[in-house]
């Protein structure tokens, strides 16, 4: 029983980490172009 609450504790706080991370490239723009680096591939200056 003490394994599943450890268990549980664990997934806990690596979905915390996760989901700051998350917010944490959102905040910095790394979602702000989704296109713009497909479109450069294609287009040769």
């Amino acid at each position: 029983m003490n394994f599943i609450l450890w268990l549980i504790s664990l997934s806990l706080c690596l979905g915390f980490g996760g989901l700051m991370l998350f917010l944490w490239a959102v905040r910095n723009g790394q979602y702000e172009d989704l296109e713009g680096s497909a479109n450069r591939i294609l287009h040769d200056d």
